[in-house]
Parts: structure tokens; sequence; C-alpha cells
């Protein structure tokens, strides 16, 4: 796929060719399922390596940058086994391609249709992605669950952004940061937010290799 690995090297992303052919199989496993479960609407190679993996694969440099600064750019930070939640992660996106790009992260991907988390299972055990944990439940009750246990929480599209706020915050840590990936200006919503509870941290463009769509990581911390 030279598409994806050109793509990757326009983002000025670097990667292993080992986690190059495991997106590769990703896709692969995503677009075999979906003949039959329904997975995405998103269908077609050149779509599919660009709003699949390269939309997901796009920001992480934002995302990495946004924990290192919360964690104060120290070289022990750059190291850590951050834990991040996939709140909605429907099939696998951004979560999967972020966990084969970065291995030494934790990932639970929470989400509760079932044939969705039996996509996740399979994938999991076929790529051996041993920092991925799938959670099939309802984001709100994960959340009671798992109170106060992650760095970051983030998702794609998942709802609007002050219900994903809501339901984001019982995840984090008290340093944690909430990463919403947006197609499109969302002023009228970040305004919309309680400035006495959540911070907004950094509005990033995000560009996709040869699509002239608009893409936007919005990074927001809690304030104290």
């Amino acid at each position: 796929m030279s598409q994806l690995t050109d793509g990757l090297a326009d983002l000025k992303v670097s990667l292993p060719p080992t986690a190059v052919a495991e997106l590769e199989l990703f896709l692969l496993e995503l677009e075999r399922w979906n003949r039959v479960h329904n997975l995405t609407t998103i269908t077609g190679e050149n779509d599919s390596v660009s709003l699949h993996l390269l939309d997901s694969i796009a920001i992480l440099p934002g995302i990495s940058t946004a924990l290192l600064a919360q964690a104060g750019f120290n070289s022990q930070a750059a190291k850590q086994a951050y834990k991040i939640a996939d709140l909605g992660s429907g099939g696998g996106l951004p979560a999967i391609p972020l966990a084969i790009a970065k291995p030494e992260w934790r990932f639970s991907l929470i989400e509760k249709v079932r044939k969705k988390t039996a996509f996740l299972q399979h994938l999991k055990g076929k790529m051996h992605l041993n920092n991925v944990e799938i959670l099939t439940t309802r984001v709100e009750d994960a959340g009671q669950q798992y109170s106060g246990h992650f760095d970051a929480v983030i998702s794609r599209a998942f709802t609007n952004l002050a219900d994903f706020l809501r339901l984001a915050e019982p995840f984090l840590k008290p340093t944690g940061l909430v990463f919403a990936m947006k197609a499109k200006n969302v002023a009228a919503e970040i305004s919309a937010l309680p400035k006495d509870r959540w911070r907004l941290v950094t509005d990033l463009p995000v560009r996709l290799p040869n699509r002239a769509v608009e893409r936007h990581l919005l990074t927001f911390a809690l304030n104290h």
C-alpha cells in the first residue's frame, strides 16, 4: 500500500515496517468483517487508507505532545505507558491504529455493540495486541468501574462535545486529558461548555494527505 507509506511520510510519522504491515492487516480484516457485519460505511482501499488509517495516525503527534507537556516534558514521561480509553470504539478507530503505532501505551476500547467487540476481540487475538483490552459495556457503566483510571480519553465522532466531556470525566486521573476528533469547526460547541469545569488546552488543525477535508484535534483538561 504505497498510499499508506506515502501518507505516513507526508504526516512525518515514522513507523517500523512491522507496524505498517499490521496497519495493512487491520484494514484487510476490517474490510473482510464489514462485508457481513456492517462495521463501517467507508469502503474501498483509497478511502479506507485515508479515512481510517491516516485519519487515526494523523492525531498521534498532537496527542504525544499534549501528554508530554502535561507530564512536564521529562525523559521519564516520554517512556510512560499511558493508559488511554477509547469511547464508542466501533470498528477500533482510532484506538487500533494508535495501539499499533504506540505499543508501549495501553488502550481500553469501550463499545456496547457485541458484533463490534467480537471483531475487536478477533483482532486482538490475531494480531497479538497485548496493549489492548476490549470492554463490551455502556460507556456510563465503564466510567463507574474505571473511575480515575486513565491518563487520556479519546473518541472519533462519538457524540456532541458537551456529552463526550461529561461521559469522559469519570475515567480521568486528576491530570488527565480528553482528546476529541472533530471533522468541522466546533466553535459553537466549545463556547457552550462550562468554563468553570473544562479548559481548552489546544485546538490543532489536522491535515490528511491528498484530502480536502477539515479536521480538528481538540484537547481538554479539567479545571481544579
